[in-house]
């Protein structure tokens, strides 16, 4: 398939979206994301946006071929047919390219070790091979967004076996992970935020690199119409424990830093008026004015204003608890050494001792 370059700032970025919870939010991401761009569900633009070849927004997710079809520069990767195969067979099955839908014939059967090891092995090679050929197609790779769980053999298993590749062949492109316990990148606004900003203004330690995800407004139409959603308010609902994606107790943590990402209708002064009510200082705020798309038919109202925070919060070592818990119950097997399975436990008790260290230390100023 031959692909055309236009002209402009590319900042290309490549989902990867693995295991079962992967694929299946990546079906609803790359919906969202048609609607955004006014993509049909074959890859073509609509008739009144094509009009417009000014805009290249969607180049940031999608490639355009000679013949104007949108190809998501995206790969979905499970070691077991069934949920790729609803993506072969569903509504947009003329998007995405065949071989940027990767699938085995056996399942890791919710095990790291076979994900990591013995069927993770049979398959990594042609998920690097496809990855290789789409980042050729990028003038200007920021990096890749990984979509997976951390339960389950592949989501688990195989996403660290495919990280430590990613990390060998391109370990200065940054990897934001949307992870099951899952960002201004492309429309133009007061503010935008990149993947290297991310790791920048979120990570203080290289180990503490793990935030916590929250949005707002989570509200259905019928309430929506009741509330009073301005950006004060919506801001507040991200410190909201019923707004977070990780369950923790961010009063019992500390938070070293927090992005805050607003769509639609947002002005700076706004914004500040917010953060200023909040009482923190260490905020990276990321602004643009495309209002928040829903799926049509979903449970989410539709609003002119919406926000997603990444905060780095001691609180998180909440889940690394329940994790080494969980850990502790699973069984030596398929090709894990029992050695290696004891390094990898003493490795995730020492990032809940980092987390308790810089718990400890004073980040009141902030």
């Amino acid at each position: 398939m031959k692909y055309t370059s236009k002209k402009g700032f590319h900042r290309e970025v490549i989902s990867v979206h693995v295991g079962q919870a992967g694929a299946q939010i990546g079906n609803a991401c790359w919906e969202l994301y048609c609607l955004e761009h006014g993509i049909q569900p074959n890859g073509m633009m609509a008739g009144d946006q094509a009009i417009d070849s000014e805009d290249i927004s969607y180049n940031t997710f999608f490639a355009e071929t000679i013949y104007g079809k949108h190809v998501p520069r995206a790969i979905f990767i499970d070691l077991e047919p069934t949920v790729v195969d609803e993506i072969r067979t569903g509504t947009y099955r003329s998007l995405f390219h065949p071989e940027q839908l990767i699938s085995g014939k056996e399942d890791a059967a919710n095990n790291y070790a076979r994900g990591h090891y013995t069927i993770g092995k049979e398959i990594i090679d042609v998920c690097i091979d496809r990855i290789r050929r789409m980042s050729d197609m990028c003038n200007g790779l920021q990096g890749f967004l990984i979509f997976h769980s951390f339960g389950g053999g592949t989501g688990s298993g195989f996403t660290a076996l495919l990280m430590e590749r990613l990390s060998i062949d391109y370990g200065k492109k940054s990897k934001l992970e949307f992870s099951i316990y899952p960002a201004s990148l492309r429309f133009d606004g007061a503010l935008n935020v990149d993947l290297t900003e991310f790791q920048t203004n979120l990570v203080p330690y290289p180990r503490i690199h793990f935030p916590l995800a929250t949005y707002a407004p989570i509200i259905s139409s019928e309430r929506a119409f009741h509330e009073q959603l301005t950006v004060p308010e919506i801001t507040r609902q991200c410190f909201e424990p019923g707004n977070q994606m990780v369950k923790c107790d961010p009063r019992q943590g500390k938070f070293m830093a927090c992005c805050l990402l607003f769509r639609g209708d947002v002005v700076p002064k706004d914004v500040n008026v917010a953060i200023a009510a909040i009482k923190t200082k260490r905020f990276k705020v990321g602004i643009n004015y495309q209002p928040p798309t829903v799926i049509p038919g979903g449970d989410l109202a539709k609003l002119q204003r919406a926000v997603c925070m990444l905060a780095n919060t001691t609180s998180i070592a909440e889940a690394w608890a329940r994790l080494d818990y969980k850990f502790d119950l699973m069984y030596v097997g398929e090709g894990m050494e029992e050695g290696e399975f004891a390094e990898a436990r003493e490795d995730l008790a020492a990032l809940e001792k980092d987390y308790e260290e810089v718990a400890l230390d004073s980040f009141d100023d902030y």
